[in-house]
C-alpha cells in the first residue's frame, strides 16, 4: 500500500469514526421520543380489567379491541405509533390476557357480555368520546358499544371484523355451530329507547 492509498483509507476510517457518536446520539434521541406504554388494572362490571395505555391524557382517545386468541399484547407495536397523537387504550377482553374474572361472577362469555364489560370499562375511565379500532372478536364487541352509545364513537376502523353469522362463510361452519350454541354472534339488538344506527365503518383490506 502506498502512502496516498494509506492516507485515503485512513481518512475514511476517521470520518466514519467521527460520525459514529453522532449516529448513536441520534438513535438514542429517537428512542427517547418513543411514547411509553404503561399497564394498568381497573374494576369494571365485577371484572378486573387489564389494559395498556399510552399517549397524552388530553388527546383524542383510540380504543383498541383485540381478537381471538390474543390480547392487548397484539397491539404492542401499534400503540406507540399512535401515541404521539392519540391517547391509546387497549384492554384485555374477559377470558383473554391478564383480565381476571372471578368464579363467583358466573360470567357468560357472549359478545353481549363482553360489550357490557367494555362499556363499564369505558365508564370507569370516564371516556366520553373515542374512536374504535376493532379486530376479529373485538368487532362484534365494539359494534355493540357503538349501538349502545353512537354519540360516543368518533370513528370505527375494522380489521377482519365481522358483525353477523353470514360473514363467516361455509369454511367456518363447525366453529359457527359451536359459537351459536355458546351464544356468540347473536344479532345485537338496539337498547331500549335508542336509535338503531352506527357510525360509518371503514373495513381495512387483508
Amino acid at each position: 500500500m502506498n502512502r496516498r492509498n494509506f492516507l485515503t483509507q485512513a481518512g475514511g476510517v476517521l470520518a466514519f469514526a467521527g460520525a459514529a457518536p453522532a449516529a448513536i446520539a441520534q438513535s438514542k434521541q429517537e428512542e427517547n421520543h418513543v411514547p411509553h406504554t404503561s399497564i394498568h388494572r381497573i374494576q369494571a362490571d365485577g371484572v378486573t380489567v387489564f389494559y395498556r395505555e399510552a399517549g397524552p391524557a388530553d388527546a383524542p382517545v383510540v380504543l383498541l379491541l383485540h381478537g381471538f386468541p390474543t390480547s392487548s399484547f397484539q397491539y404492542r407495536e401499534l400503540i406507540p405509533r399512535l401515541a404521539d397523537r392519540y391517547r391509546v387504550i387497549a384492554p384485555d377482553l374477559p377470558g383473554f390476557g391478564f383480565t381476571e374474572v372471578p368464579p363467583e361472577r358466573h360470567y357468560k362469555y357472549t359478545f353481549d357480555a363482553l360489550a357490557n364489560t367494555i362499556l363499564a370499562f369505558t365508564d370507569a375511565l370516564h371516556l366520553k368520546r373515542y374512536a374504535l379500532y376493532v379486530f376479529d372478536y373485538g368487532a362484534p364487541t365494539g359494534f355493540r358499544l357503538a349501538m349502545a352509545h353512537p354519540e360516543r364513537v368518533t370513528a370505527i376502523v375494522s380489521q377482519n371484523g365481522n358483525a353477523y353469522e353470514e360473514g363467516l362463510g361455509d369454511a367456518w361452519a363447525p366453529i359457527q355451530q359451536y359459537r351459536r350454541i355458546a351464544g356468540f354472534y347473536a344479532r345485537p339488538s338496539a337498547p331500549p329507547g335508542s336509535a338503531r344506527s352506527t357510525p360509518t365503518v371503514c373495513q381495512t383490506p387483508t
